[in-house]
């Protein structure tokens, strides 16, 4: 019997724009990994959030203050978590396609280092991760068939359920990223997905 399969499953909701998902993306695995959890990769669209809350852009671009507040924050954790950061250039920067390859890829093992790589490229390396130019190169690296998961990207089904993944993210009462949750208690930000974890993780003698 595979245990892992019966491991509890914390649902982890996030967004390649969102500077704080790059936080949590590039630590979840392993942390959750130490606690016996199984992560549920869930990607989906900040964009229509905001929109439905009044916002037609993030809130750290709407509210100087607190943009300049995120963007000292960011170094300070970055440097706490041992991460490599470099402001990016355009912010929030689009991520449609990488959402839809996550999607595509739902269940495989590469998703978890697929989502790595393209935050790296986002927050690292201050590159464009919304195209199919940028993206294969990351498949490629990972020993996937780059082609053939870009189009599976690309389909109308793909697609739909991306925007599925986003209303049910609205319905669930997510207002930003990343989220995470077990059942239905929700935990929101990067600060608390070790309190997910530990809420998530299975009781021990």
């Amino acid at each position: 019997m595979n245990t892992e399969t019966h491991a509890p499953a914390l649902e982890f909701w996030f967004e390649f724009g969102s500077n704080y998902s790059y936080l949590s993306v590039m630590r979840i695995e392993a942390a959750a990994a130490r606690q016996g959890v199984r992560v549920l990769w869930k990607p989906f669209l900040l964009g229509p959030i905001f929109r439905a809350l009044g916002m037609d852009n993030s809130p750290f671009v709407l509210q100087k203050e607190k943009g300049a507040y995120m963007w000292q924050d960011m170094v300070r954790e970055c440097r706490k978590y041992g991460l490599p950061w470099q402001r990016p250039s355009v912010f929030p920067r689009l991520g449609v396609l990488p959402l839809r390859v996550a999607l595509a890829g739902e269940g495989e093992p590469w998703v978890g280092a697929f989502c790595q790589a393209v935050m790296q490229l986002n927050f690292v390396h201050d590159q464009d991760i919304n195209s199919e130019a940028a993206l294969a190169p990351l498949l490629e690296g990972l020993g996937l068939p780059a082609a053939e998961i870009l189009a599976a990207a690309g389909s109308d089904a793909v697609k739909a359920r991306l925007r599925a993944h986003t209303d049910e993210a609205r319905a669930r009462g997510v207002f930003g990223a990343p989220t995470f949750f077990m059942g239905e208690e929700m935990f929101w930000g990067n600060d608390r997905l070790d309190d997910a974890l530990a809420f998530a993780a299975p009781t021990r003698p």
